[in-house]
């Protein structure tokens, strides 16, 4: 894996992913299809499992995760610091100038396109999510393409994140006891 290729795809990625680090999905999995098989989009949803449960920015913890496997600790560091590079430049940029421009008609207008653009990536990214984790495409016979012991997953964590409103760590380790438990 060559690491000025992390450091210029995250550095796009972070340049232009709107709205958190569940927007990155869809920039990854773009790279997971362009990849020439170093990186597969099962391979994102198992990294993005881990990433979402370890503390820390999702966004964040996936570039390091992608960057680590394919390219180790240096790696790691080029991709986690490249994806958050943007960022800093923009926040700089925007703390300096925002207030002066903070009740200008264009800036609130830049803003509101920004909102659904940024609900738009991330929807796209948990209907992406879903699909890999519930979906399996290879399947030979209909009733086989959905996983039924994930999708039941899926279905009782749901139920309970809804009706208990416990803590979600609670809810991430149950499902992987049950994911061993199961040996899915």
């Amino acid at each position: 894996m060559n690491l000025f290729y992390l450091l210029t795809s995250f550095f796009r990625i972070g340049l232009f992913s709107v709205g958190g680090g569940l927007a990155i999905i869809p920039f990854i999995n773009e790279m997971a299809d362009n990849s020439g098989g170093w990186l597969s989009r099962e391979m994102v949803v198992n990294m993005l499992a881990v990433a979402q449960s370890l503390p820390g920015a999702i966004g964040a913890n996936l570039s390091a995760y992608v960057g680590f496997a394919n390219a180790g600790v240096g790696g790691a560091y080029i991709a986690a610091i490249s994806l958050t590079i943007p960022a800093i430049i923009m926040i700089m940029f925007i703390a300096r100038t925002l207030d002066a421009f903070k009740e200008n008609i264009t800036v609130k207008n830049l803003f509101s396109g920004f909102r659904p653009a940024a609900t738009g990536l991330i929807s796209a990214a948990g209907f992406g999510v879903i699909a890999m984790a519930l979906w399996n495409s290879a399947a030979p016979v209909w009733y086989m393409f959905i996983q039924w012991k994930e999708a039941l997953i899926f279905i009782i964590i749901f139920f309970l994140i809804f009706k208990f409103n416990k803590h979600p760590i609670l809810y991430i380790f149950a499902a992987g006891f049950v994911g061993v438990i199961l040996k899915l």
